[in-house]
């Protein structure tokens, strides 16, 4: 069972999980690696059907029940040596299996097993992330053996066909069940399911087929990247230690947040604040995008809270560009001088009050309610 899939292990959830446990696991792994969230990336796609998979057995108790027994018993089908007919882990399905390969079908065992992932975190800054950058990131992985192309055999090429299974890597097995005996296929003990047997040892790696070093990968980083979006290098993670091809290095990104700037998805927020009299009477404002600084003219009679669209100022990424959103708060004046505040209140004093429609309308409200002039000058 080395080589079948882990459900429990993909939702991240212990074996005597609850339903709610699994529940829990599989709608926040949904939300994580849905397609609509990662359009185009292969492996997030791979990645949601293999959750899907594993709730579909792990959320159905009978499923999960013969699951649970095929781990336990290998080979053995369902709960009870009933052959439960779980499909994919062994039972009937090896049996079948066997037949075929008498007549000459049946798939070869031979194990050149991948390598496993390595997931390493990366921290950029906003700007960064916003418009892209190239980045280094040294790690520690099993890299595989130059020497012996990751054969573990010197020289790559000392290494003979495996007498036990004739190089097919596999070999039939009898068992006898309460049905009578059956035969199964299996991987060959003797070389492994490799198929070939090393005759010498690679003195560079001992046999192993990798070495452990320090690797330094360079990443171009396009521009957009958001916390939780993630790149990924074929054949930067761990060498097989069975000859097959190594995993994949994935960098998971954290965007650190930015003093001016939020954003959500392309799109860019800015709260800007202007001086009481260029709201009241309008004027140019100087505006930030992640390029430079530019004037941008505030009509007059600006409220706070107002929010202003600029098209085309956003995040510039491959899938297309963001807007970027003012929203203005106007500042009123706190420390004024004597003959500031006689000024301010002489020319408040000339105010028609229907200038100010929503004091206006709050007026007319305190009014209805309490049955009387609520807001006077």
């Amino acid at each position: 069972m080395a080589d079948k899939k882990n459900y429990y292990e993909i939702l991240g959830v212990k074996k005597d999980a609850t339903e709610d446990e699994i529940k829990a696991a599989y709608k926040k792994l949904v939300k994580q690696y849905h397609p609509d969230l990662h359009p185009g990336d292969k492996l997030a796609a791979e990645k949601f059907k293999e959750i899907n998979e594993a709730n579909e057995v792990l959320s159905d108790k009978q499923k999960r029940a013969a699951y649970d027994y095929e781990q336990e018993h290998p080979g053995m089908g369902g709960p009870g040596g009933m052959g439960g007919g779980f499909s994919g882990f062994g039972g009937f399905e090896d049996i079948f299996g066997s037949i075929f390969q008498g007549f000459g079908g049946g798939a070869s065992m031979q194990r050149d097993t991948r390598g496993e992932d390595i997931e390493l975190n990366m921290t950029l800054s906003f700007m960064d992330a916003a418009k892209g950058c190239r980045k280094d990131i040294t790690y520690m992985r099993n890299e595989p053996c130059r020497a012996c192309g990751g054969t573990g055999a010197k020289d790559g090429t000392a290494f003979k066909t495996c007498d036990a299974c004739g190089g097919k890597g596999q070999v039939k097995f009898t068992q006898e069940t309460i049905f009578g005996r059956t035969v199964r296929v299996g991987a060959c003990n003797r070389c492994g399911g490799r198929g070939k047997i090393v005759t010498e040892k690679c003195p560079e790696c001992k046999g192993k087929g990798y070495l452990r070093r320090e690797t330094t990968v360079t990443l171009d980083i396009p521009a957009g990247a958001d916390t939780n979006s993630y790149m990924k290098r074929r054949g930067y993670g761990q060498a097989s230690a069975e000859g097959g091809e190594a995993g994949d290095l994935i960098v998971v990104f954290r965007v650190e947040p930015h003093k001016i700037f939020r954003r959500k998805n392309m799109d860019l927020y800015v709260d800007l604040p202007i001086p009481f009299a260029t709201a009241a009477l309008g004027g140019s404002v100087k505006v930030p995008d992640l390029d430079d600084a530019f004037d941008y003219n505030i009509p007059e009679g600006t409220q706070s809270g107002d929010t202003f669209t600029i098209r085309g100022r956003g995040i510039k990424s491959r899938n297309g560009t963001g807007n970027l959103y003012l929203t203005v708060f106007v500042e009123v004046p706190t420390h004024l001088t004597r003959e500031q505040k006689k000024k301010l209140a002489e020319a408040t004093e000339e105010y028609d009050l229907k200038q100010f429609s929503r004091a206006k309308k709050y007026s007319d409200n305190l009014s209805a309610l309490y049955g009387k002039d609520a807001y006077k000058k």
